[in-house]
């Protein structure tokens, strides 16, 4: 072959390299996220909504605390340069409105998230909005019971002052690798206190768990083959030489996991699967079952 033919060929090599990474990026999109508060409600729902998209990418922009307009240039600047889908949450109807005329010059979408919300409360209730930014994180007694609880989980957290457990709302108990500890977290940010208590073979557990008069107490297990696949994934993580064999061996997992059935059946305490829920859907399963054993005991409160 020619030099000149060599040549064509890389020109065609390098053109549908370029073309292959135009179609690529076809894939992605730029999502602003604007909010004068801390940006936590545009993710959630921005989160639940691409989601549903398989075959695309968002890149994020989030810009909290955007309370004026020099706060609005650097946001503006941001859109400008890389256009897409505007989200916001704007109680200021100056910033609101500058916000929103430079997306229709720009031609971006944008949407409020929270007006089609308000326009239905006030219709219903027929009350005035009151515009404060960020009302939902005041430093109320809903904000410091939260703290309270979150205090509480991680001073509890893998059974650990266990002789407290008595002033727990939910008490989790399993074996290692069946998610304990983030699930208390996320009770804990709810105002549950919560404390897990691992399940480990040959070990008893705690007299003092056997004879709790106030905490729900919630067994969690998963299929032998999720909680190997984990802790085959955590040992690799840790870099762990000398780590014990039956940990990741199946039938000493299939073991434990028959033992946390027979202790859960044994004390009547409610068990759930987590092998396909999240963290969230089992946090939900919870909070429904305390809900339930709230309203059979008396006295007991949240």
């Amino acid at each position: 072959m020619s030099l000149n033919g060599k040549s064509g060929e890389f020109s065609r090599i390098i053109n549908r390299v370029g073309d292959d990474c135009v179609n690529k990026s076809r894939n992605y999109f730029h999502l602003h996220l604007v909010s004068d508060s801390t940006g936590e409600t545009l993710m959630t729902v921005a989160r639940a909504a691409t989601v549903q998209y398989e075959d695309v990418q968002e890149i994020e922009h989030v810009y909290p605390l955007v309370r004026t307009q020099k706060q609005l240039d650097r946001v503006i600047s941001e859109i400008e340069s890389a256009p897409g889908i505007v989200l916001y949450t704007l109680v200021d109807q100056g910033i609101s409105d500058r916000l929103e005329r430079t997306c229709r010059d720009l031609g971006v979408p944008f949407v409020n998230i929270l007006t089609p919300v308000f326009s239905v409360f006030q219709s219903y209730l027929n009350v005035t909005q009151t515009h404060r930014i960020g009302g939902q994180h005041e430093l109320d007694a809903e904000y410091f019971k939260r703290i309270e609880a979150m205090n509480y989980t991680m001073l509890h957290d893998d059974g650990q002052v266990w002789e407290d457990l008595e002033g727990a709302d939910i008490v989790l108990v399993g074996i290692s690798r069946t998610s304990k500890t983030p699930t208390c977290i996320y009770l804990a940010n709810r105002g549950i206190k919560a404390a897990n208590v691992p399940l480990v073979p040959d070990i008893p557990l705690p007299a003092h768990l056997l004879n709790l008069k106030k905490p729900l107490v919630v067994g969690l297990v998963a299929s032998a083959e999720r909680i190997q696949q984990v802790r085959r994934n955590r040992v690799l993580s840790l870099q762990a030489e000398n780590y014990n064999d039956t940990y990741v061996d199946r039938k000493e997992i299939a073991r434990e996991i028959n033992m946390a059935r027979r202790l859960c059946s044994d004390n009547g305490w409610p068990l759930i699967d987590v092998t396909r829920r999240s963290i969230e859907e089992t946090a939900a399963e919870i909070m429904a079952l305390y809900r339930t054993y709230k309203a059979e005991i008396p006295g007991i409160t949240i």
